[in-house]
């Protein structure tokens, strides 16, 4: 017997949502007619809670949210003060989920939730993370290169495993959940979080749908803001890639100091090509810039958690009834 937290950041899913939480129960309760009639073997898993974080958002989603929360006493409803981003909205939810396993999805119905139990019995296997990959991913070519990207860069900078394929619908246990919101600063990245937490994790095959209205809220300068914020948060390797390429640059400036004096003594006539000379100049200047500007990235976040910039404020929650 175990209870299953559903945790789903809400933003422009006013029209969406409802049909998400409509397929949770369907599923759950699927599930435990099936188990009880012996038709499957695994635990029955008996009481479930779905926590709908809404993140700001410009639509009527809350509304919608606090009117499931008054149909369904398993449902909680947190609304934030404004828009501080998916992993600061899931950290929200997972601080308020008490399940333990703890589901992650999205908000649009593109995450196959009538497959959670594929998770869970992957979970059982006695992993700590599952995450659902996709066979084909429905996501426009923009999506699915900057999901590539995203791979390659967390496989060489904070330690995600090249066999592992990540994606926004993952399973947890309630351990990792709890070590996950110990992390005080405001600067959430959660596969940051649940790879320094476990090298224990798996993967499963799940489907992937279109999305039932609507359209991406990620863009591209929200897509590098979140490797920034991920790669900066988590791993100092781009600093030491900062000092090696410092290295490169400044072993490329003295080779071509000794040519320019090789040229000069070797032909006292022949002046020294200015294109060279200002493209190396160039070169040199932007690396310089490109180098400080890592650093003040890192510099600026640390000023800003020492000033204890807060992941979320809570503006309202639903108030729990009795079912």
């Amino acid at each position: 017997m175990a209870k299953i937290s559903f945790v789903i950041p809400c933003y422009r899913s006013e029209g969406t949502i409802r049909k998400v939480v409509d397929e949770i129960r369907d599923t759950v309760s699927a599930h435990n007619g099936a188990v009880s009639n012996g038709a499957v073997s695994s635990s029955a898993v008996d009481d479930y809670e779905i926590v709908l974080v809404n993140d700001c958002s410009p639509d009527g989603v809350w509304n919608e949210i606090k009117t499931l929360a008054t149909e369904d006493p398993n449902i909680k409803g947190i609304c934030l003060a404004k828009n501080f981003g998916q992993h600061s909205a899931l950290m929200a939810g997972y601080a308020n989920a008490t399940g333990d396993y703890i589901v992650s999805l999205d908000d649009d119905g593109q995450t196959p939730a009538c497959e959670t139990y594929k998770l869970v019995e992957k979970l059982e296997e006695g992993f700590d993370v599952v995450y659902g990959y996709y066979n084909h991913a429905a996501q426009h070519l923009f999506r699915r290169l900057g999901s590539w990207t995203n791979k390659k860069m967390a496989e060489a900078i904070i330690g995600q495993p090249k066999t592992l394929n990540t994606t926004s619908f993952f399973i947890m246990r309630k351990f990792i959940a709890e070590e996950i919101v110990r992390y005080p600063h405001p600067f959430p990245y959660i596969s940051g979080l649940v790879f320094r937490a476990t090298k224990n994790l798996g993967n499963v095959y799940v489907g992937h749908r279109k999305r039932l209205e609507g359209k991406s809220g990620y863009t591209l300068s929200g897509l590098i803001s979140l490797w920034v914020n991920g790669f900066t948060a988590f791993s100092v390797k781009p600093l030491r890639a900062a000092t090696f390429i410092g290295i490169i640059c400044a072993l490329v400036g003295f080779v071509a100091g000794l040519f320019v004096v090789y040229e000069k003594f070797m032909n006292p006539q022949v002046p020294i090509g200015y294109t060279s000379l200002l493209a190396t100049l160039l070169f040199v200047g932007g690396m310089i810039m490109l180098l400080l500007g890592l650093i003040g990235e890192y510099v600026g976040r640390i000023y800003i958690s020492i000033n204890q910039s807060p992941q979320y404020v809570v503006r309202e929650r639903t108030q729990p009834r009795e079912g």
